[in-house]
């Protein structure tokens, strides 16, 4: 028993250090450990936010009831964007226009030519003649790029632009 208090008077001060530098660490760890559990506490805090006197597993299961809820209402809109997106196809989407002079020795450029598709490049095809004293307009339908009437340079050029685009 001497020997042992003979070797603690000696190291006296080793051990106070030693000590020391445990409690240090403990304390850094147990400030670790407190913010660890402020930032769960905060996120259960946040997790139970509006629940009042319900059972944790009421809670979790109306909140699976709402995800499937958001899930299934995400379905349909993505059902309906695509079936909105396959209607628009059927829409004009291409248009183009070229004005030209039908007549060298009548003014500007007053004659027009218009075609208007759809993407499966169907539509109309709108001529305006302009002449000295009156004017006629055309129209020709498409089917699928072709029309079954003849077609001026002008009206080819409007239709292929239209198609193009």
């Amino acid at each position: 028993m001497e020997n042992i208090m003979k070797m603690i008077n000696e190291y006296s001060t080793f051990i106070v250090i030693g000590l020391t530098i445990i409690t240090i660490l403990l304390f850094v760890i147990v400030i670790i450990l407190i913010n660890s559990v402020n930032k769960l506490e905060k996120k259960y805090r946040k997790m139970m936010r509006g629940v009042n006197n319900k059972n944790l597993e009421a809670y979790i299961t109306s909140k699976v009831d709402e995800i499937e809820g958001a899930v299934t209402n995400s379905e349909k809109s993505l059902e309906e964007c695509k079936n909105l997106k396959e209607e628009l196809r059927s829409c004009v989407n291409k248009v183009a226009i070229m004005r030209y002079k039908a007549f060298e020795d009548i003014g500007s450029d007053l004659s027009f030519s218009i075609a208007i598709l759809d993407d499966y490049n169907d539509g109309v095809l709108i001529t305006g003649i302009y002449a000295r004293n009156d004017s006629t307009t055309y129209a020709k339908p498409v089917d699928k790029g072709i029309s079954r009437y003849d077609l001026s340079e002008e009206e080819i050029h409007v239709l292929n632009e239209a198609i193009n685009k």
